[in-house]
């Protein structure tokens, strides 16, 4: 049986809203119950966050992680005891590892078809410079530059900047100590705020849209 608590409280992105945690408590219970509407409701408030952490796990490959979490969510919800909050470090959790699975066979199939390093190092280097020149929205064009970040930063930056899980819960899902999440989520927002796009937009007071 799955059982988390975690007491503290928050809110979560639904399309440009915040809702709050307490709002779920509701569709969180009757989701476990196998209420159908309770579960689409817990969906919409939290697939547009999973999407956004997704992608720097896991980049191109981020709605089909996200479909498979969801779907290990749903099989396994009846078994878990817990809160709001205890509910989306547990989906995240899974996300994370469902992430890292995928990365894992991503390079399987590379190894397979036998690429060389700088083939890999190519695809890297043109995906990351296609997303520095699109137009984009502010939300896109932050994610890009969070995934120019080592990959324990981004991960910490993503789960209490953006998705707004506290340090502990952050902890939780990356399964590290509470202190090295602070360490890595500091570090992430240093270099974020010395990135050059930061800086000029910075000096020129513009705002990203």
């Amino acid at each position: 049986m799955t059982t988390l608590t975690q007491p503290r409280s928050t809110t979560v992105l639904m399309g440009t809203a915040l809702l709050a945690d307490e709002d779920l408590a509701d569709a969180l219970q009757a989701a476990i119950g196998g209420d159908a509407h309770g579960f689409a409701v817990l969906w919409r408030a939290l697939q547009p966050a999973l999407l956004r952490y997704l992608t720097v796990v896991c980049a191109d490959a981020a709605e089909d992680v996200a479909s498979e979490t969801w779907l290990h969510a749903s099989r396994d919800l009846a078994t878990f005891r817990g809160d709001a909050v205890s509910f989306r470090v547990w989906l995240f959790r899974i996300a994370r590892h469902r992430g890292i699975d995928e990365n894992r066979r991503a390079w399987r199939r590379r190894e397979e078809a036998h690429e060389s390093v700088d083939a890999l190092r190519d695809v890297t280097a043109t995906r990351d410079i296609s997303l520095d020149v699109i137009e984009a929205t502010e939300t896109e064009r932050a994610l890009a530059l969070i995934r120019t970040l080592p990959k324990d930063q981004a991960e910490a930056v993503m789960l209490r900047a953006v998705v707004g899980l506290d340090v502990a819960g952050t902890a939780r899902v990356l399964g590290k100590r509470p202190g090295a999440v602070r360490i890595a989520a500091m570090r992430g927002l240093r270099r974020l705020a010395a990135h050059p796009d930061v800086q000029s937009m910075s000096s020129l007071g513009a705002t990203p849209g």
